[in-house]
């Protein structure tokens, strides 16, 4: 990472008169999601951010890029929600598609402590207390909820309750809040089982070794009608708690981008262009039952 993406730490104010004049002491960046944003607002001037790589934005995501929040494992085309949010995140920064540069960055890494070679990641990542510890986060993207998914006529699968699914199998990918809600708000009777990838807890749920799995409502659409077909959403999960889960993109602690970016996040999202993409990339989950 280029020293231009750390934190500037300007002397006092008041003893260097020349800073004063340049620039005063600017107000904390107090924008919703941002974490750490660094020490005052910083000029979001369209293609002069001070990025990892000068003129580019570089993305951080997983491999493989599942659908349908990308499309064939490649973050490039433009193609599924995240691919195209990030996309549409950075025409807003002033970033053209082509000078948008991706990494590969798997799912734990992104939120883990730690300096960051990418300008933001994005890859279902929840926000939450715990992981803005280590890492800043924009606005939310998109506005989250679990489900559980099981194999047609098993015992999981005729689950009507969150009581009712406490006696079977259960697992969920390593780090995640499916995870999350598998342990604090299911509370199984049985350890549940835990995978670094969600293909391996669909491996799992095909050959038995887990009645049903939790993963968001996107994602669990895609898995029954594209990959595990003898597979069903038996319900999701009401948001809980006093705020609604949301994914945002993932920024370095001490990145100066983060409001930039929390900026872009909130007009995509008040201009329409947040709800569009959802629209036309993610299924409708008017239909699947609330377990309680």
């Amino acid at each position: 990472m280029r020293l231009a993406n750390r934190p500037f730490r300007l002397a006092a104010c008041a003893t260097v008169a020349l800073l004063v004049a340049a620039v005063g002491c600017a107000p904390q960046d107090a924008s919703p999601g941002a974490g750490a944003a660094g020490p005052g607002k910083q000029s979001c001037d369209r293609g002069q951010l001070p990025t990892v790589a000068d003129g580019k934005l570089t993305v951080g995501t997983d491999k493989p890029a599942y659908a349908p929040w990308f499309h064939d494992d490649d973050p490039a085309d433009g193609k599924g929600f995240e691919s195209a949010v990030a996309y549409a995140v950075a025409r807003q920064l002033g970033y053209d598609k082509g000078a948008v540069h991706w990494q590969t960055v798997p799912f734990n890494n992104a939120f883990a402590p730690g300096e960051k070679k990418f300008d933001f990641d994005i890859n279902q990542i929840s926000i939450s207390a715990a992981r803005k510890r280590a890492v800043a986060f924009s606005s939310g993207y998109y506005d989250v909820r679990q489900a559980v998914i099981a194999l047609k006529g098993s015992r999981a699968a005729r689950a009507k309750s969150i009581a009712d699914l406490r006696r079977v199998k259960l697992g969920a990918q390593v780090g995640s809040t499916s995870l999350d809600v598998l342990q604090d708000t299911v509370r199984p009777t049985q350890p549940p089982a835990v995978f670094q990838k969600n293909d391996l807890a669909k491996s799992a749920l095909k050959n038995g070794q887990v009645d049903a799995i939790l993963t968001d409502l996107p994602t669990a659409f895609y898995i029954t009608s594209a990959e595990v077909k003898d597979a069903e959403v038996v319900g999701q999960f009401a948001a809980t708690g006093a705020a609604e889960e949301q994914f945002g993109l993932v920024l370095d602690k001490e990145s100066r981008i983060t409001g930039c970016v929390t900026a872009a996040v909130d007009t995509l999202r008040k201009n329409g262009t947040l709800a569009a993409l959802e629209k036309k990339w993610l299924t409708d989950a008017v239909s699947v039952p609330v377990l309680k």
